[in-house]
């Protein structure tokens, strides 16, 4: 009976340990994401410059800028559904700028109930944040470029289609503001950060094993001789 106390308590502590090691690398990952989205919300929140001449896809991703021009009335929809308001489309223009860029720019959300024409032309001035999104995978909808509707923000595949420069401007605000557009501004609100839920869930594992253990171990004590 000694041995199995024994044996019993060896593979116990070997499990809570392996519990353990879990709770403590979701700790340390909580601790990495809380530094991700702060590190981004920084980012974002930045006072707004001119925009590059050469974006950096990675060194400026989130950068704040700001620019004025015209809209050419050339554009596309991309489908999308928020909870508020349900389905409804982000309405992406071509925006050239004084200086005879051509630049992509996502105005915001319109409802599928008021969406209208994409033809939006006149001097816009904008503030937002360069953005590359990755929002392709194996489940997203081939586009319908005759329809100009796509089912994700591939800035490669809009700028070819409305030969524009390869980035996209992600508007916080429009002057003036576009009738029904609702600006949706970048935002850490959509990066998954589960890790403190994680981290309950395995320390509470380690918990009732522990209080399980303990049980098992008294009931053999009780019974060696």
């Amino acid at each position: 009976m000694r041995a199995r106390f024994i044996l019993t308590l060896t593979l116990a502590l070997i499990v809570l340990a392996v519990l353990v090691s879990l709770g403590i690398w979701q700790v340390n990952r909580l601790a990495w994401k809380q530094g991700v989205i702060a590190d981004i919300e920084a980012r974002i929140g930045a006072a707004p410059v001119e925009l590059p001449a050469v974006p950096d896809p990675v060194a400026d991703r989130y950068l704040p800028v700001r620019l004025s021009g015209k809209l050419t009335g050339e554009g596309v929809r991309v489908l999308v559904s928020t909870r508020d308001a349900g389905a409804g489309y982000r309405i992406i223009q071509v925006l050239t700028t004084g200086d005879g860029r051509r630049v992509l720019v996502d105005l915001g959300f319109q409802s599928v109930e008021s969406h209208s024409e994409l033809g939006l032309e006149g001097p816009l001035s904008v503030t937002g944040n360069l953005h590359w999104p990755d929002e392709v995978d194996r489940w997203t909808p081939a586009p319908e470029p005759e329809n100009l509707l796509y089912f994700a923000r591939d800035v490669p595949v809009l700028a070819q289609k409305l030969r524009t420069e390869p980035l996209l401007v992600v508007a916080r605000a429009t002057t003036p503001p576009i009738g029904a557009i609702r600006p949706l501004p970048i935002s850490t609100a959509a990066i998954p950060n589960r890790h403190l839920e994680y981290v309950i869930t395995w320390f509470s594992f380690a918990a009732i094993w522990s209080m399980m253990t303990a049980v098992v171990l008294w009931r053999i004590w009780r019974r060696t001789p």
